[in-house]
């Protein structure tokens, strides 16, 4: 029971953590139909396109996938085909589900280093429209580092391994122990709704 313990406290600092994660993805959707609605405003009504709107649009919408990505992982909503595992029955459908688990772990550890190669190279070039507006208090702009934009990646990278680490722990401990069960994804949902 310790160790259900443990995984239940693990999964609640997850909970709490992913859920600050889908405030702040909401908050990046905002900004980006904010910044595609002024783009359509001044491209299509003053017939003026701005230099900007497209490029926050952008970061905006990284920043919500990045931040997004590791609930919906954590609540089984990615694309899955379940006929086979269904098929094999229970013990050996969870086996099955353990070793899918565990090579999507080994690919978001890739994944996660091919994002750390990118971010370095992020350091080197500037946003060519993105700006810190300092000019309002009579300084000189700073160009934004493309590579807070690609922070985006390993920062989903890193939380989907911590959601995957604790899936892993769960199908393995049910494997093990069939009177231990842990509430499906979709209880996550509607709980993370309400």
């Amino acid at each position: 029971m310790v160790f259900f313990d443990l995984v239940k406290i693990y999964g609640n600092i997850l909970t709490k953590i992913l859920s600050w994660c889908r405030v702040l993805a909401i908050f990046a959707i905002g900004l980006m139909v904010i910044c595609i609605l002024i783009q359509v405003f001044f491209r299509y009504i003053l017939n003026n396109a701005l230099p900007w709107p497209d490029e926050a649009a952008r970061f905006c919408m990284l920043w919500m996938t990045g931040l997004m990505a590791p609930s919906a992982y954590r609540w089984g909503s990615f694309v899955s085909i379940d006929i086979i595992k269904d098929f094999m029955g229970k013990t050996l459908g969870g086996i099955f589900n353990l070793l899918i688990l565990v090579l999507g772990l080994f690919t978001l550890f890739v994944a996660l280093w091919f994002a750390n190669k990118h971010i370095a190279s992020g350091w080197l070039f500037n946003s060519s429209s993105l700006k810190i507006p300092l000019y309002l208090i009579g300084m000189e702009s700073i160009r934004i580092k493309l590579a807070w934009m690609y922070l985006s990646l390993p920062t989903g990278f890193v939380l989907m391994v911590l959601v995957g680490i604790e899936l892993i722990i769960q199908q393995l401990h049910t494997l093990l122990n069939s009177d231990i069960k842990y509430p499906s994804p979709y209880d996550k949902i509607s709980s993370a709704t309400e």
